[in-house]
């Protein structure tokens, strides 16, 4: 497929996700307004959309609490910075088996599996223009940790999206999730053109070199709008990348914590650097009332 560059890109910054970092960089935000402020800095820097996980307070910890969420969502609106909000629906399909002869003694530290619904609870609570919806089963990382989405899962979790008016962001890993995806769009359980995030260099998904990202690009239908990143120290060329292939792009300290050799960055430096990449490339960089009417996305506020 012959490439061809995207001139009008927007920056999605992943502002703290649910990883272990929280201990790593002083910068990772814990509390609700620690993530709302960096989600709002993110913006003034140029990111259209913030995607934003909450975390305990306290510990640094993945939270799935209702009353984070709104608090997080309520300082976001409130602010003077609009900004397109992206809410994670990826909590609560995390199993961590036993051991390799007692697989199913699941370790309470790690397995949080619940339905649905309540993985839609925050969703349902706050309204936001996106969510996430990770499109696959995957080996992550760790040793017996396993993402799990099932087919009917998948199928549930997006007929409630859909019926809420949240476009659905659809976290590929590899080419099998946008397979399932785009049977989710031919089954009427997502509307179509979707939208899709390509996540490269996830251990054990699709690695991040560039064979297997055309692949992954060449695998998203034509009238859809994709984004990418990569991990670690791949993710400021990934910007390029992903640019020069058509797409948007997804910076933030979910992915990355580093803004050169031994200096730790904050979420608005990374979005300031991938604007500068964006722009040295010839194109420009659009913000979210450009999205809203690309994605054909209905800024809400929460139910009262």
């Amino acid at each position: 497929m012959p490439l061809t560059m995207n001139r009008e890109v927007f920056i999605t910054c992943a502002v703290t996700g649910s990883g272990s970092t929280q201990d790593r960089s002083p910068h990772v935000p814990r509390s609700p307004e620690e993530i709302a402020n960096s989600a709002i800095a993110a913006g003034k820097a140029g990111a259209a959309i913030v995607h934003c996980h909450v975390r305990d307070p306290e510990t640094g910890a993945p939270s799935r609490k209702l009353e984070h969420y709104r608090e997080l969502t309520d300082r976001v609106r409130d602010s003077d910075t609009d900004v397109v909000l992206n809410l994670t629906a990826g909590m609560g399909g995390d199993m961590v088996f036993g051991p390799v002869e007692n697989p199913m003694a699941l370790s309470q530290e790690g397995t949080d599996m619940i339905g649905a619904s309540e993985r839609v609870a925050h969703v349902a609570e706050c309204l936001p223009e996106i969510c996430t919806l990770d499109c696959g089963t995957m080996n992550f990382a760790e040793a017996d940790y396993v993402m799990t989405n099932t087919p009917g899962m998948l199928t549930a979790m997006g007929r409630m999206m859909t019926d809420l008016g949240v476009k659905p962001e659809i976290e590929a890993f590899d080419t099998g999730h946008l397979w399932y995806a785009k049977q989710l769009v031919k089954d009427g359980v997502l509307d179509a053109p979707a939208l899709v995030q390509l996540c490269m260099g996830v251990p054990w998904g699709a690695p991040d070199d560039l064979n297997t990202f055309m692949a992954m690009v060449n695998n998203v239908p034509e009238d859809w709008t994709f984004s990418a990143f990569a991990l670690g120290r791949n993710q400021m060329a990934y910007v390029a990348a992903a640019v020069l292939a058509g797409g948007n792009v997804r910076v933030g300290l979910e992915d990355n914590l580093w803004l050169g050799k031994g200096e730790l960055a904050q979420n608005w430096q990374l979005v300031e650097r991938a604007g500068t990449i964006i722009e040295n490339m010839g194109a420009r960089v659009i913000g979210p009332a450009e999205v809203r009417e690309k994605l054909g996305l209905v800024k809400r506020a929460p139910k009262g």
